[in-house]
């Protein structure tokens, strides 16, 4: 009698040969190799997405999606952090560029996604508005102390922070998350458990088990590690598609924002179209906050400890495309109750800020 495999062999394997596609690089077989490099960025997504359901189901809500959104940050932040590193002076708005596309991408583009294809399955769906208050409230906050204010301080002049007010925005803004984490997942854990819809069929289902979810967390991080890695190999690929199309340059960091929240996007998508839509709005503004969060911290470190200027603000058109997708992600999820219409309009604003982007 056949042992059964604890997980589907495709999500054991699409992660290890993704692994071998990246090592496969030093041999340098052409152009087409970029193909198998893209495939296998899909397949580590795809993989790192199932992990996170095994995982999340195991440990429950919120744990289950504070993991994935750590987890998916922190290899994003140590990405940056590394580009910083090896880049240089040209690098020193590359933190700001990178958190802006993540943030606008979470707000409009996934959270979009998930409450169009939730109206249009189920008519109307629901969610803890405490949870998602204060989670609206925490990212307002760190949005505008982090990516606004440097242009409006005074001791530098220019979209930056002086080395004092760069440490101490630092500080703020791992107390706030801090903060934010210890709200979501011990003193008010209630506040982002989903309630339980109808035609949710995962709700009674029985967890896979400790051991299981455990394969699946270590298999997570595997997943992640190298989609972030492909990611930043296939960047030059990207950039060159990207000019060859005559797109601004600035359109590459958003492509490579979107390939690393991919897994998230997915999970949040996922559950969405499974009537939970706590869990997607979870995930979806855990990252966003993560993102800024520990992004901010990381590159005040780098830019102390190497004496670096990182540009921290960002320009006029981006401020008020910003605070538009807050505002109106504000009014979107004010009831507890959402609809088709919340996903048509942010989804709007997505696309106007990529054909801004494109088209400034």
């Amino acid at each position: 009698m056949k042992k059964k495999l604890p997980l589907p062999l495709w999500t054991i394997a699409a992660p290890v040969l993704a692994w071998i596609a990246y090592f496969g690089m030093s041999l340098d077989l052409g152009n087409l190799y970029t193909i198998v490099l893209a495939i296998g960025l899909i397949g580590g997504v795809l993989a790192a997405v199932h992990h996170a359901e095994v995982v999340a189901h195991q440990v429950g809500e919120p744990y289950g999606t504070l993991l994935l959104a750590l987890a998916i940050t922190v290899i994003e932040v140590a990405l940056i952090v590394s580009l910083m590193l090896t880049g240089g002076p040209d690098t020193a708005a590359l933190a700001r560029d990178t958190v802006l596309a993540a943030v606008m991408i979470i707000l409009t583009g996934i959270i979009g996604v998930c409450l169009l294809v939730g109206g249009a399955k189920y008519k109307e769906q629901v969610f803890s508005l405490q949870g998602v208050s204060a989670a609206l409230v925490t990212l307002t906050a760190i949005m505008v102390l982090t990516l606004i204010l440097p242009n409006y301080t005074t001791t530098i002049q220019g979209p930056e922070y002086s080395p004092v007010q760069l440490g101490f925005v630092a500080i703020i803004s791992l107390v706030l998350y801090g903060t934010f984490v210890l709200v979501q997942a011990i003193r008010h854990r209630d506040f982002f458990l989903p309630p339980e819809a109808d035609g949710n069929e995962d709700i009674h289902a029985d967890p896979p088990g400790k051991k299981v979810a455990l394969l699946s967390t270590l298999l997570l991080l595997v997943c992640l590690g190298v989609v972030v890695l492909l990611a930043k190999a296939l960047a030059p690929d990207i950039e060159n598609a990207v000019l060859k199309a005559g797109a601004p340059k600035s359109l590459v960091g958003v492509i490579i924002a979107a390939v690393v929240l991919l897994p998230e996007g997915l999970a949040a998508y996922r559950a969405a179209r499974k009537n939970r839509l706590q869990t997607s709005l979870n995930l979806a503004l855990g990252s966003a906050l993560a993102s800024i969060g520990l992004t901010i911290p990381a590159v005040a470190i780098v830019s102390m400890v190497t004496g670096m200027t990182i540009t921290l603000g960002i320009d006029m058109k981006s401020t008020v495309l910003l605070l538009l997708s807050q505002f109106t992600i504000m009014l979107s999820l004010a009831t507890g109750r959402t609809n088709i219409l919340q996903g048509v309009v942010l989804l709007v604003i997505f696309a106007v800020y990529l054909f801004t982007i494109i088209a400034p």
